[in-house]
């Protein structure tokens, strides 16, 4: 397994308030999560450090012992839970924090599986074959819309309240989020992302990136795609390649 990341505060933001964590395991389980915090000056920044913290806590006090998917979704299920348990309970202790939280995106990957948890609008993607798919559902207000008929794709992409999601980490005491899994194969290329990716580059342009690029140059090529274009928020990308069990040891 190959890992590359990148985070940039982008062309406006006082802060940067994404966060991630990645890691490989010595049988080349592989795990990565991105968060992307909400709430200003209320602690966004704080509430994706927190979150990613206590995922990648989670992940390591279990990693070990995952030997099959079913172990391997209840990982994914304690490392939201727990991420979103120290977010609520700082946010609830603290008066100025009320209100923060984050959005989240995990995966973890092995024995050929990729399996995934979301909460809120940032996203995993597969790419394969030059061709990409994108494995998660935004939660957001103007993906409803779009579900309910209300708008197309296309009017979604520049609509103004694209950024107001209906699910987030840490802002209540449980958290609601989607899980989902896919066979990988060799050559395989998983991203997961904040929406300051996303919003500023498109699908199509990702999947060429992924193609034309090399893996490692990957991740800034993409934050540089984001910044070029407009990169009004903070950008963070997360890139894992599958490899085949011969390439693994040269």
């Amino acid at each position: 397994m190959k890992l590359v990341a990148k985070t940039d505060i982008g062309n406006q933001r006082m802060e940067n308030q994404d966060s991630y964590r990645a890691g490989r395991r010595p049988d080349d389980l592989i795990w990565g999560v991105v968060c992307d915090g909400m709430g200003g000056a209320r602690g966004g920044r704080l509430a994706s450090t927190m979150a990613v913290d206590a995922w990648e806590k989670a992940v390591m006090e279990i990693v070990d012992d995952v030997r099959n998917p079913a172990e391997g979704m209840d990982l994914l299920q304690i490392a939201v839970d727990e991420a979103n348990r120290v977010v609520y309970e700082k946010a609830k202790a603290v008066p100025k924090l009320h209100g923060m939280g984050t959005t989240a995106v995990g995966v973890i990957v092995h024995h050929g599986v990729a399996q995934y948890v979301h909460v809120g609008d940032s996203r995993a993607y597969l790419y394969r074959d030059g061709a990409i798919a994108q494995l998660t559902k935004d939660h957001s207000m103007v993906q409803e819309l779009v579900e309910e008929g209300f708008l197309t794709e296309e009017e979604a992409e520049n609509h103004p309240r694209k950024n107001l999601i209906t699910r987030a980490l840490g802002v209540t005491q449980d958290v609601d989020a989607d899980f989902g899994e896919t066979a990988v194969k060799p050559q395989d290329i998983l991203l997961l992302c904040s929406d300051g990716l996303s919003n500023f580059v498109t699908a199509q342009e990702i999947g060429q990136t992924l193609e034309q690029v090399p893996f490692f140059d990957t991740a800034q090529v993409l934050v540089e795609k984001a910044l070029k274009a407009g990169g009004a928020d903070n950008i963070t990308v997360l890139l894992m390649m599958i490899e085949a069990a011969e390439e693994k040891n040269g």
